[in-house]
């Protein structure tokens, strides 16, 4: 057990959970820690992006003003990691990696007990900043064993001259979607609804263009009913009857809420499988915040994000 005291323990490493760190350190807040359960921060960026994409300030045209004390605005994936990169050197800030935490416990003496599959750390405060995407979205139907591996929910598999489709409705599956038309390959999107309701205006108007002058083959209002391998392929059946085979399917749909890990840590829940917080995003656990994803009713933005770090630390230092 590490036997230190830590003014504030921050569970991942993702923009809030970097945000919270810097904003910290800003206040003088030097004894805080940051545990991340992959080897690096950023992790959704580094896996859900592709190298080149741009990583937008706000998301679906819901501009918010940043409060705090990191000024970002549109940029690139390598070029967001890179600002965050010198962020982190700038005030002196190591994650530990690889560092999954299981559960969250507030002893006797009102100290908190963050136990990962090898350590227990100690906090006075407990910051909550896991998001969504690290556990994404599957579909209700089985995937067959045999196609497992050209079923990914990523691009990372992804090579050149495939016939692909992307399934989804909200901006990774736009951007990968005609990202991987730039990468030579030919793209069917599939939406279950019959328009785009979940995308900026930008990715439906770039959407619209790849679909006018790329061949790009946009399916609204269908719906996925199964899955059949077909040797090194899939065959798909959709819900208008119709049959088609790819070489690889691209699930971008969307993460699911920690619920069960949220539970364990003592957070209450609502009937909408939500987690409670007041307006400083303090949980009913006292000592125990909330942010990003898990607080935003805007999920993905960078800016409502960077605005959690510096609200919860505002409120920590001021306590």
């Amino acid at each position: 057990m590490n036997k230190e005291i830590f003014d504030i323990l921050i569970i991942g490493a993702g923009v809030s959970g970097i945000s919270c760190a810097i904003e910290a350190k800003i206040k003088n807040i030097d004894n805080i820690l940051v545990l991340e359960k992959s080897d690096n921060f950023f992790d959704t960026i580094r896996k859900f992006y592709k190298d080149g994409k741009r990583v937008d300030r706000n998301w679906k045209n819901h501009i918010v003003d940043i409060i705090g004390n990191i000024d970002f605005f549109d940029s690139t994936k390598d070029d967001t990691l890179k600002y965050f990169e010198n962020l982190l050197a700038k005030h002196n800030i190591n994650p530990l990696y690889n560092s999954e935490v299981e559960k969250v416990i507030k002893n006797s003496e009102n100290i908190f007990e963050v136990y990962s599959k090898t350590q227990k750390f100690l906090a006075k405060n407990v910051i909550i900043t896991i998001g969504k995407m690290g556990k994404p979205n599957k579909p209700d139907y089985k995937i067959p064993l045999e196609i497992q591996k050209i079923v990914n929910f990523n691009l990372d598999s992804c090579t050149k001259n495939e016939n692909i489709l992307v399934i989804g409705g909200g901006n990774s599956a736009a951007e990968y979607a005609y990202s991987l038309i730039d990468d030579k390959n030919s793209v069917t999107l599939a939406y279950r609804q019959k328009s785009f309701s979940r995308i900026n205006e930008t990715n439906e108007n770039i959407l619209k263009e790849y679909e006018r002058t790329k061949g790009l083959n946009i399916k609204l209002g269908c719906d996925i009913l199964s899955l059949e391998a077909c040797e090194t392929k899939v065959n798909v059946h959709f819900s208008n009857k119709e049959s088609s085979i790819f070489d690889r399917l691209i699930y971008a749909i969307g993460g699911t809420t920690p619920t069960d890990f949220l539970k364990n840590c003592g957070i209450q829940i609502d009937e909408y499988h939500k987690a409670i917080f007041d307006e400083n995003f303090e949980t009913n656990v006292k000592g125990l915040f909330l942010a990003g994803d898990l607080a935003a009713h805007n999920e993905g933005s960078i800016a409502i994000a960077l605005n959690h770090g510096f609200k919860i630390i505002d409120y920590i230092s001021k306590r």
